[in-house]
């Protein structure tokens, strides 16, 4: 039993915890074998019956767990580019063919489209191939590029570098977009060819044959307390059995992590690596405003051995809007950096202030993105499934494009798995079909080409001359030999261990923010239009509760509270002022998966919450 008289009364708090639930499972922090005489147990976090399972949990004693099961041909988890054109092109076979198919999106966004954000500077080869007709269906695409620049930054200079033709940043044909508008339109293409869609529902889980073949998804259950105890109104999510079910929940994503895992999935592949992106929208003085230009920078106010740069985008529309942001690569060393304050440093800079001065701030928001590309491609197939899009990574890194790789990877998924299941040998399959040849299909494709031929230029970066290095050898060995160099380069290794402790960094102080330029984080995630039903289990789970302080605090400074762009993270002093505690505000989470990602102690396990929370951006 647990040595009650030898410790402190914050412990014994926990002690009539336990007797309150007698039964539960209980985290490790409140188990005997982490209790000492001197040591009280870290403060209760997780909740969420991922970590604390409800079938040792006193309290679900009697309620009803049965789930209402569906049946479909194909159900695709996520309604972004990806798995919106793996729909369109799925039913677009079936009505070219004359045959019955019912194929599902699930989509945990209150809307479709209401979770993307890019920057975004679209390369428009993959839609024309899935609707060639696309203008005349009137898709979003306003604003043809008109102007390329590019160029270093300085604290206060920038210093012009020219963009050469078949360098990756040379925008001419591509289009500026607001990229949840357009995936908008395409949830609108996929409902009009018969696809359903059904957002405001979290895939939560994956659902397994006996034989071990993916048989579908389950949505996530609704109405739990944030103590993890059933509420009144509880109600069982359904399931959604396939005969194929593909993922495309975008980068880094909650099942997608589990199916790595238990396929191998990424046995052959090295690490992927990540970035966060940052963004807002303004409305500017329309004397500033240059519709259709678009602007990249590097250095400033990043040191040469932090990989990132910047995007300023003139959006062609009814009002002078312009789109800018700040990409951080996750490798980076320094504890105490936080993306989202260089970003608003950022905004200080001559060169970008001059085009918002006057201006006003309508949006923000924050996601992580791949960066991994060729080398960090893991094996897409399994048994009664495939990964598309940004799930395991296509993204072109030094054109900072990766839309047009996810729609071709959807589309030609979409095409081998029409041929599959429609083949008389498969039709009376009970287990999950395994599509290999979709895999072959995308490396036969100019997908594989292009992440290929650029797939050098992001580990090119780590070398003693950091950012300038990786310059030089795009401009040498990419521009001259097209990417053919007969050798490639390897990635470091996992984000998650590059920070160095905090007693081997400078701390980095940040300028307090004019209500101008730059901003704090809380009005800014306000306009984000997050949102999370306050009373529900935190899905941001710790798998221990007590590492965050005793690790992470205590040895890189609480990293979490500098990297996260949403505020969620906060250490805050004990009740008893006798030591801190991690405070999660979980209602404020953009779903970025930033923290999943950079926790150097691997202990945050980002999940979905309920179906319908996280942000509302619109056309972000």
């Amino acid at each position: 039993m647990f040595p009650v008289k030898k410790i402190s009364q914050t412990a014994r708090k926990y002690v009539r915890i336990l007797k309150a639930f007698q039964g539960e499972c209980l985290p490790s922090y409140l188990c005997a074998s982490r209790w000492s005489s001197t040591t009280a147990p870290a403060p209760r976090i997780t909740t969420h019956y991922s970590v604390c399972p409800r079938d040792k949990d006193a309290r679900w004693e009697g309620v009803t767990m049965e789930r209402f099961a569906d049946e479909a041909d194909v159900v695709i988890v996520g309604g972004g580019p990806a798995g919106l054109s793996a729909a369109i092109r799925l039913k677009q076979l079936a009505n070219q063919h004359d045959k019955e198919l019912r194929v599902c999106v699930v989509e945990k966004a209150s809307q479709i489209g209401a979770h993307i954000l890019s920057g975004a500077c679209l390369e428009p080869s993959a839609l024309i191939e899935l609707i060639p007709d696309w203008k005349e269906r009137g898709a979003p695409l306003n604003t043809p590029v008109t102007e390329d620049k590019f160029g270093i930054l300085t604290k206060k200079y920038r210093i012009p570098v020219p963009i050469l033709p078949g360098l990756p940043m040379n925008n001419h044909g591509n289009y500026i977009v607001r990229l949840g508008h357009l995936v908008r339109w395409l949830g609108e293409q996929a409902e009009e060819l018969g696809v359903e869609l059904y957002p405001g529902y979290a895939a939560s889980e994956v659902l397994f044959h006996e034989d071990g073949s993916v048989k579908g998804i389950a949505t996530n259950d609704v109405g739990i307390s944030k103590d993890g105890s059933p509420k009144d109104v509880f109600e069982r999510g359904m399931e959604l059995h396939a005969k194929v079910t593909v993922f495309g929940e975008g980068c880094h994503g909650h099942l997608a992590k589990q199916l790595y895992k238990r396929f191998k999935l990424r046995e052959n592949c090295e690490p992927q690596t990540y970035a966060i992106g940052l963004k807002e929208l303004w409305l500017i003085d329309e004397k500033n405003w240059r519709p259709g230009r678009v602007e990249h920078t590097v250095g400033w106010p990043l040191d040469r051995n932090t990989y990132g740069g910047s995007f300023l985008y003139h959006l062609d529309e009814k009002e002078p809007l312009v789109a800018l942001g700040l990409v951080v690569g996750l490798d980076y060393q320094n504890p105490y950096l936080s993306p989202f304050r260089e970003f608003q440093r950022w905004k200080h800079h001559p060169s970008v202030a001059s085009t918002l001065k006057g201006g006003s701030r309508i949006s923000y928001g924050a996601r992580a993105l791949n960066e991994g590309g060729f080398q960090s491609v893991p094996k897409l197939t399994f048994p009664g499934g495939v990964l598309i899009g940004c799930s395991p990574g296509f993204m072109n890194v030094p054109k900072i494009k990766g839309t047009h790789t996810a729609m071709k990877s959807g589309m030609l998924a979409a095409e081998c798995i029409f041929q599959t299941i429609t083949d008389e040998n498969f039709e009376s399959r009970t287990a999950g079909i395994h599509v290999p040849k979709y895999e072959e299909s995308l490396k036969n494709s100019w997908v594989w080409k292009e992440l290929y031929s650029v797939r050098n230029i992001r580990p090119s970066f780590h070398s003693y001359f950091g950012l300038y290095g990786g310059m030089i050898y795009t401009g040498i060995f990419y521009w001259i030999l097209r990417g053919k160099e007969p050798w490639t380069l390897k990635h470091i290794g996992e984000d998650s261990n590059q920070l160095k402790p905090a007693k081997d960094c400078t701390p980095i102080e940040y300028p307090k923010p004019d209500g101008k330029l730059s901003f704090d984080l809380l009005s800014s995630v306000a306009l984000s239009g997050t949102n999370h039903e306050h009373d529900q289990p935190p899905h941001l789970t710790l798998m221990d509760d007590s590492v965050p302080v005793a690790k992470n605090l205590a040895v890189y400074d609480g990293p979490e509270q500098h990297f996260c762009p949403a505020g969620v993270y906060e250490y805050v002093p004990l009740e008893s002022g006798d030591g801190m505690r991690l405070q999660i505000n979980a209602q404020n989470c953009v779903h970025c998966k930033t923290c999943d990602i950079k926790d150097p102690s691997q202990n945050i396990n980002w999940v979905v919450p309920e179906g319908g929370g996280g942000p509302a951006y619109n056309g972000m």
